[in-house]
C-alpha cells in the first residue's frame, strides 16, 4: 500500500501561520505572510470559497486582504469579524460577502441561486483553476476596524486570541505572560493580570466565563476574571516521568456530544526540552467542570504544535512540529487517521469544518474534515469517510 497523502487545497504566496472556517458561508480563511523583512514575501488574510464540484470538496481564492509589513500569526472568528494577531498587536477585521458582479448574467440563464452557491455561475472559472479570484457570484469586502497593542515583553508578540461564547469580549496571550481581555469591538481593555512567569502558549475561554491558560513555566491555570481557580495536574492518575519536564502546549474546550449542557478540556502535553531519546507526547481530557483528568493517552513521539476540536466535540485534530497531522476521536482519544510528515515542516493551525451552516453540503459522504496549513505555504484536507460506510 502506498503512503497515504493529504489532497492539497490551496497554496498561498506566503507562509501559512492560521486558520480559521466560517459555517455560515463555507469560507477557508487562511492567514500568514513573511513579516516586516523586505524579502518580496507578502502579508495577508486569503479568504477561500469552498464548494462542491464533481463531488470533489474544492477551493478558490474569493479575496485577498493584504496587511502590508505585518504577518497574521494567530487569528479568532466571530460571526464576519476577525481578531488577527500581528505582531505585538491585535487587530479587527470586518468581511462581508456581496452577491454583486455576474448577478444579472446568472439571472437572464435563468439560474437564479441564494448566497454564495451560484453554482451554475461560478463553476467554470474555478475549473480552470483552484486559486483564481472568483469573477462572478460572491464578492467580498473587507475593512480594518481597531487595532491595539496587546503584549508589552521584550520582544512583543501575541501568541494567542480568543473571543469569549458570545462575542462581546476577547482575550489576549503573548510573550510577557499576561492575560488581557478586551471589548468588542471597541477594544476597550477591562483586564489585565499576569497569569504565567515566561510566554503564555495558549488560552481557551468556556461559556462560564472561565479561562484556562498554558504557558512556558509548566503551569496550566483555571481562571475566573483575574482569580486563580485551580491548576490542571495531568499526571495524578496517570504516567509520571521525574526527570522529564513536561509543559502544556495546547488547551481547547469541547461539547460533549449529546450532553449539551457538558463541556470537556483538552489539552497536549510535550516535552519541555528535545531530548536526544524523544520523549512521547500526551492528550488528556478533562471534565469541564471540575477539571479532573478523565482520561490520557500517548499520541506519539512527534512534538505536537497545535490542537482543535470539532464543533460538536467529536474529533480532535493534532498537528505536529515535523508536517503530520491526525484526527482522534474525542471520547476516547483513539486515533482514527494519520498522515506523517503531509507537509513536511511545522503544522501551525488546525481547524475542522463545521458541522453547522453550509458544513453538512459541503461535507458530502464523509463524517468530518480538518484543514491543516504550515509554513510551506500549503493548505491541505483530510477527510474522514463515514465509519458506517468503511465498516460496512
Amino acid at each position: 500500500m502506498g503512503r497515504r497523502r493529504a489532497p492539497e487545497l490551496y497554496r498561498a504566496p506566503f507562509p501559512l501561520y492560521a486558520l480559521q472556517v466560517d459555517p455560515s458561508t463555507g469560507l477557508l480563511i487562511a492567514a500568514g505572510g513573511g513579516g516586516a523583512a523586505k524579502t518580496g514575501i507578502k502579508n495577508g488574510v486569503h479568504f477561500l470559497q469552498l464548494e462542491q464540484i464533481n463531488g470533489r470538496l474544492s477551493a478558490s481564492l474569493l479575496h485577498s486582504h493584504d496587511t502590508e509589513t505585518r504577518a497574521t500569526m494567530n487569528l479568532a472568528l466571530a460571526g464576519n469579524i476577525l481578531a488577527a494577531g500581528q505582531d505585538a498587536h491585535c487587530q479587527l477585521l470586518r468581511f462581508q460577502t456581496h452577491q454583486q458582479k455576474g448577478k444579472n448574467k446568472a439571472e437572464k440563464a435563468g439560474s437564479k441561486e441564494q448566497g454564495p452557491r451560484q453554482r451554475k455561475g461560478t463553476a467554470p472559472a474555478e475549473k480552470k483553476s483552484g486559486a483564481e479570484t472568483h469573477q462572478e457570484g460572491a464578492e467580498l469586502r473587507v475593512e480594518n476596524l481597531q487595532a491595539v497593542q496587546t503584549d508589552f515583553g521584550p520582544d512583543p508578540l501575541q501568541k494567542v486570541v480568543c473571543f469569549n461564547h458570545d462575542n462581546t469580549l476577547l482575550a489576549s496571550g503573548g510573550t510577557d505572560g499576561y492575560i488581557r481581555v478586551w471589548k468588542v469591538p471597541s477594544l476597550e481593555k477591562v483586564l489585565e493580570f499576569k497569569a504565567h512567569e515566561g510566554e503564555i502558549e495558549d488560552l481557551a475561554l468556556g461559556p462560564d466565563g472561565k479561562l484556562v491558560t498554558v504557558g512556558w513555566d509548566l503551569k496550566a491555570s483555571v481562571w475566573q476574571k483575574d482569580q486563580l481557580v485551580t491548576q490542571l495536574h495531568w499526571q495524578e492518575n496517570g504516567p509520571t516521568f521525574s526527570n522529564t519536564p513536561y509543559r502544556y502546549q495546547a488547551c481547547r474546550f469541547g461539547q460533549v456530544p449529546d450532553q449539551p449542557a457538558s463541556l470537556r478540556l483538552f489539552t497536549v502535553q510535550i516535552p519541555h526540552k528535545r531530548l536526544r531519546q524523544p520523549q512521547p507526547c500526551y492528550l488528556t481530557a478533562w471534565d469541564g467542570s471540575t477539571f479532573l483528568p478523565l482520561r490520557t493517552k500517548s499520541c506519539g513521539h512527534e512534538v505536537i504544535s497545535c490542537l482543535s476540536v470539532s464543533e460538536s466535540g467529536t474529533f480532535l485534530g493534532l498537528g505536529t512540529v515535523t508536517g503530520s497531522v491526525a484526527i482522534y476521536i474525542a471520547f476516547s482519544l483513539q486515533r482514527l487517521y494519520y498522515v506523517k510528515e503531509a507537509h513536511g515542516i511545522v503544522v501551525t493551525d488546525v481547524a475542522f469544518l463545521p458541522e453547522k451552516g453550509r458544513g453538512p453540503e459541503l461535507l458530502g459522504s464523509h463524517e468530518t474534515a480538518l484543514f491543516s496549513v504550515a509554513v510551506d505555504s500549503r493548505c491541505q484536507m483530510h477527510l474522514l469517510p463515514s465509519r458506517s460506510e468503511s465498516s460496512g
